[in-house]
C-alpha cells in the first residue's frame, strides 16, 4: 500500500508540476490529485523540492537503465554512442512534459537547481557516458585529443536542442528531419564522428 501512494503522489506531481510548473502547484494539489493526505506526502518526501528533485530522477531511470545496458554490449564505441543519442533523444520525445519541465525550471533556477540536477539525477549516467567515451579513445576508436566530456555535452546538446526547436525545424524548406528523429540522430552522430572538413584540410 505504501509503495502505490509514493507511485501515485510522483505520478500526480509529474503531472500537475509540468502542466502548471513548479512555482504553481501547491502540495494541497498534490495531495488531492493522489488521494491521501498533505501529511502523507511528507511523510515520503521532506520538502516540495524534494519530491521535485524525486519527480525528475524517476522519470529518469529509463535513461539510466538505457546507459548501463549500453555499456554492457561488445558493440564499438560508435555504435554504443549512436545507440544512447537515439534513445535518449526517444526518451525526451516520449516524456516531453518532464523533460520541458526541467528545462524551464532550469533556467528559471539555473545555479541552485543544476547543482541538485548534476548531485542527484543526471550525474552518473553522465559520468558513466564520459567514461565509456574514454574508453573509445584508449582502445583507438575515438580520438584522443579530444575533452571526452565535450563529446558527452555535445551529445547531450544536440537532443535538446532537436527538442525544443522541432517545431520550428518543420518549416524550414531544407530540413528533412524535423518528423523523422532516428534520421536527425543518424545525421548528427555522422557529423559529430566525420566533421564538416576534408580530410586534407583538417586543422591540427
Amino acid at each position: 500500500m505504501e509503495s502505490s501512494s509514493t507511485e501515485r503522489i510522483l505520478a500526480s506531481a509529474e503531472q500537475l508540476f509540468s502542466e502548471q510548473g513548479y512555482d504553481a502547484v501547491s502540495m494541497n494539489a498534490i495531495a488531492e490529485k493522489a488521494g491521501v493526505s498533505k501529511a502523507n506526502i511528507f511523510h515520503h518526501f521532506s520538502t516540495k523540492n524534494a519530491l521535485y528533485l524525486a519527480v525528475v530522477k524517476d522519470a529518469c531511470k529509463e535513461t539510466q537503465t538505457r546507459v548501463q545496458t549500453i555499456e554492457k554490449t561488445h558493440a564499438t564505441i560508435v555504435a554504443r554512442l549512436a545507440h544512447f543519442a537515439q534513445s535518449q533523444l526517444q526518451f525526451m520525445l516520449e516524456h516531453g512534459q518532464t523533460t520541458r519541465l526541467i528545462l524551464r525550471e532550469l533556467l528559471k533556477n539555473g545555479p541552485e537547481l543544476g547543482r541538485e540536477l548534476a548531485e542527484q539525477v543526471f550525474g552518473q549516467s553522465f559520468a558513466q557516458l564520459v567514461e565509456m567515451i574514454r574508453e573509445g579513445q584508449a582502445n583507438g576508436e575515438l580520438r584522443q585529443e579530444v575533452d571526452p566530456a565535450a563529446i558527452a555535452v555535445m551529445l547531450v546538446a544536440i537532443n535538446v536542442y532537436f527538442f525544443e526547436a522541432r517545431d520550428m525545424l518543420r518549416h524550414y524548406h531544407d530540413v528533412d528531419f524535423a518528423d523523422d528523429p532516428d534520421l536527425y540522430s543518424h545525421k548528427m552522430m555522422r557529423l559529430m564522428l566525420n566533421g564538416i572538413l576534408p580530410n586534407s584540410q583538417e586543422k591540427q
